[in-house]
């Protein structure tokens, strides 16, 4: 089943994003299997990342609140929030 994780990152803290990126990347190559899309969201010019979207794999939802857990922006304290939620892709085919 598919998972969308939504992330908004805290205000004022690019400098969280930048500290823990590559923890962060790495974290996502390791779990490459499960990941169907995945990159950050940005502001209205494209300058600053503001969050981050991913599409994921899992059996259960469990899974992927584990995965979500596990990512090293959690733990830098990054997110103002984060929701999963089911997705079921219609298009393209």
């Amino acid at each position: 089943m598919y998972y969308v994780i939504s992330c908004v990152d805290k205000a004022g803290h690019a400098h969280v994003r930048a500290e823990n990126r590559p923890a962060h990347v790495d974290y996502l190559k390791a779990n490459i299997d499960h990941i169907v899309m995945a990159g950050p969201t940005t502001s209205e010019d494209g300058e600053a990342m503001t969050g981050s979207v991913l599409i994921m794999e899992y059996d259960s939802l469990a899974d992927a609140q584990a995965f979500a857990d596990g990512d090293p922006y959690k733990a830098a304290e990054l997110f103002e929030s984060v929701t999963i939620r089911p997705w079921k892709k219609v298009l393209p085919a």
